[in-house]
């Protein structure tokens, strides 16, 4: 698949940024690294590994003015015939305080592919805004995320979630969390049928333990397929600062 022009230009132009975000302010950075096994690499309810589990992991920098880089891979599988069996992902964003209680959080990110001789034909990037929330009763969020060129497609797609949560007692918390991802042009992705949009809700507890962070989470979509029904993924990170 051959990809059009702008997407060239976007690539390169994304590039610069992350090599020029990464060296700005290099004196002031925190690294920071993690590692995850899971039991379903789920990406807005549907599965890429074939409901199969994921290791990940990822290596992020952070810049005392908010800026922060960082990339981040999993295992994947996107069913026979197709030899891809590698995410691999970089990103370039800005978090800062608006007011006491409001944040924001925006950037790009690049994934990428790996694995078979046309992997990369579903490279894109993608911006991103994410409003937070923090009150007496939990955090809540507004994220949003667009991309012109959906997994190679030349499709414009966008997801829009509303997301909150809140401490049931020390260390443990429970996150709800429902998004809409949408299909701008039918011709070349629809997501069932005619229809060019899909739901998926979600609901997780999260605990820590002994330096680990832990995650159980329900999860479903209205898609009519086996790698986006309902199900319990588990998950197990581990984080070290450096």
């Amino acid at each position: 698949m051959n990809k059009p022009h702008s997407f060239v230009t976007t690539t390169r132009i994304f590039a610069a940024a992350f090599v020029a975000a990464l060296y700005s302010c290099a004196s002031y950075a925190d690294w920071s690294a993690n590692i995850s096994a899971v039991s379903d690499y789920t990406f807005n309810g549907l599965s890429l590994t074939q409901n199969d589990p994921a290791i990940q992991g990822g290596v992020d920098k952070a810049f005392k003015n908010g800026t922060y880089v960082g990339t981040w891979a999993s295992n994947v599988d996107f069913g026979a015939g197709d030899e891809t069996n590698l995410e691999w992902d970089v990103y370039v964003g800005r978090y800062q305080m608006l007011t006491e209680a409001i944040s924001i959080d925006y950037g790009i990110a690049y994934y990428s592919y790996h694995g078979d001789d046309f992997s990369s034909d579903y490279n894109y990037p993608e911006v991103y805004t994410k409003f937070g929330y923090a009150s007496d009763y939990g955090n809540s969020e507004l994220n949003f995320w667009y991309a012109w060129d959906y997994f190679g497609t030349g499709s414009r797609h966008a997801v829009a979630m509303i997301a909150h949560t809140f401490e049931l007692a020390p260390n443990h918390n429970l996150r709800a969390s429902f998004d809409l991802s949408n299909s701008f042009d039918s011709e070349t992705w629809i997501w069932r049928e005619d229809k060019t949009s899909f739901y998926h809700y979600r609901l997780a507890y999260l605990t820590s333990y002994a330096g680990f962070d832990f995650e159980v989470a329900a999860e479903n979509t209205n898609l009519d397929r086996d790698t986006a029904d309902e199900r319990i993924v588990f998950g197990v990170t581990k984080t070290f600062s450096f």
